[in-house]
């Protein structure tokens, strides 16, 4: 595990209607879901709640590329929202490549017995839970930081 960094980091699935929030213990070894975030006004306001609450490193925000790997208008959506959050928390925010993490989610609840409609609350937990774990597995057989990084001095005007 050389080149790890130790520390709790949040995996955030932002969603039109609802935002999965998952979090990693300081080892990296298992992400955990947290809770679905309604997607509106105060969306922001709850994430920087735990942010404070859990103290993480760094906050992965969920990059939905379409498959060929081009930016879709969900891509442009993350990006601003990635973009408000970092500017509203001190903490690092990154956004990784989720492609397929709301899918596995999908397939893991129902391989699990759940229904599609049963699943619907916790689907997004579960899609942050994925891209959080895909991330940490790229760091630690990387040794460098998942995805880019969001510099609020760096967005667009």
């Amino acid at each position: 595990m050389s080149g790890f960094r130790r520390g709790v980091r949040l995996g955030i699935d932002v969603g039109r209607a609802r935002i999965g929030v998952a979090r990693c213990d300081p080892d990296g070894m298992l992400a955990t879901p947290v809770e679905t975030v309604p997607r509106g006004d105060a969306s922001i306001l709850r994430l920087r709640e735990l942010i404070a609450e859990h103290e993480p490193i760094e906050v992965l925000v969920g990059l939905p590329l379409s498959l060929s790997g081009g930016d879709t208008p969900s891509t442009t959506d993350a990006r601003d929202f990635a973009g408000t959050l970092a500017a509203a928390s001190a903490t690092p925010v990154r956004l990784v490549d989720e492609r397929l993490s709301t899918v596995s989610a999908h397939a893991a609840l129902r391989d699990s017995g759940r229904s599609q409609r049963s699943s619907r609350s916790i689907v997004d937990q579960v899609a942050a839970v994925v891209l959080l774990q895909q991330a940490l597995d790229v760091e630690k057989n990387s040794g460098r930081p998942p995805g880019t990084s969001v510099d609020p001095a760096e967005e667009p005007a």
